[in-house]
């Protein structure tokens, strides 16, 4: 299994996605300030995985940590949650990590820790997350594995694989499993402009796995679609409010239309850390707002003339009525999601209870 992120004790490693698929290139982080930065500047992305980076941003902090006493150390826990709170607005599973790491520490504190008490607390919450994060992604995939025909032609739109996840991941771990299961499957990867995940990281990671794999311009899908040759689309997702609508990278909503005007099933694949029940809509997720720079530029050489105006937001919203399915690790949701969301979630409630 392609390895994301790790925990090495005393820094974090992880794979550098902006340099693929040309270059491996694995980047060391000593410090949470390290972590977060990672984290904005796009060495990790993927909802799931920049949950488990935070994570274990905030355990590494506080191991280098230099207090003393609890007080100190609580402040500086809690600067450091900030940091890293402010790096990606998009993603929950970001602050759902946080939250979760803040929940630990809250209680460990109220038990009476100690200073190095607290930091192995840290420690072990962010090895148990990351480990989750794995395990969620491979019940989520066979879930979605037997929503996958015999033979079927799959579109993805962004990287939602084991580079976006603690591995294995959530659209492309559908993938994987429909193949460990022996279905003969192909895989269109939208190339996802204007970062390119498709292009770079999701096909570099499929033909590692030996899956047959095509990657399209963006623009091409709905030819692609009319001539009949995708059977299925299946998508991650960065946030899922409670309604079902689906933040995802942009471009996903325009996939969707096409899907259903073509009458093909349009799957999100996500854990239940991306539903966030306390967003009622997509018109309330905050879209993050990228340089200018990832689309006037492809590398070092410049696409656009001086003076053009740019926009550049990350994400887009897929009303859920344009959602066939929503698959996790514990069931498909469909709809109406209001209620098939909340009861997926009450199961995840259960279970980590």
């Amino acid at each position: 299994m392609l390895p994301t992120i790790e925990w090495q004790g005393d820094a974090v490693v992880m794979i550098d996605q902006r340099k693929l698929p040309g270059q491996e290139v694995w980047v060391r982080c000593t410090t949470g300030a390290e972590v977060a930065r990672a984290i904005k500047t796009m060495v990790i992305r993927g909802a799931p995985a920049i949950g488990v980076a935070a994570a274990m941003g905030l355990a590494l902090a506080m191991k280098r940590s230099s207090a003393t006493g609890t007080a100190k150390f609580a402040a500086e826990f809690q600067k450091t949650c900030d940091l890293l709170a402010g790096t990606r607005p998009t993603a929950v599973n970001l602050f759902w990590a946080i939250d979760r790491m803040k929940q630990a520490f809250a209680a460990s504190v109220q038990a009476g820790a100690s200073v190095a008490e607290l930091q192995v607390v840290l420690e072990r919450e962010a090895l148990a997350i990351e480990a989750e994060d794995v395990r969620q992604c491979r019940d989520l995939g066979a879930h979605g594995a037997a929503l996958v025909p015999e033979g079927g032609r799959i579109l993805t739109h962004c990287n939602a694989g084991a580079l976006a996840t603690a591995g294995y991941g959530t659209a492309l771990g559908v993938v994987r499993a429909a193949a460990d299961a022996g279905k003969q499957i192909s895989v269109y990867a939208d190339e996802t402009r204007p970062f390119l995940q498709g292009a770079r990281l999701t096909a570099w990671e499929l033909v590692r796995d030996g899956i047959d794999t095509t990657v399209i311009t963006d623009n091409m899908a709905a030819t692609l679609m009319g001539q009949g040759l995708i059977d299925l689309v299946v998508v991650g997702a960065d946030r899922i409010a409670a309604n079902g609508d689906v933040a995802n990278k942009v471009g996903t909503y325009g996939v969707a239309i096409l899907a259903r005007h073509h009458g093909l099933p349009f799957y999100v694949a996500a854990p239940t850390t991306t539903i966030d029940l306390a967003t009622a809509d997509g018109g309330r997720i905050p879209i993050e707002e990228r340089p200018v720079r990832e689309v006037t530029h492809v590398g070092s050489s410049r696409l656009t003339p001086e003076g053009v105006r740019i926009r550049n937001p990350a994400f887009d919203v897929t009303p859920g009525h344009l959602v066939t399915a929503i698959i996790t690790e514990h069931g498909v949701c469909r709809p109406p999601y209001a209620g098939s969301l909340e009861a997926v979630m009450a199961r995840a409630h259960t279970r980590r209870g």
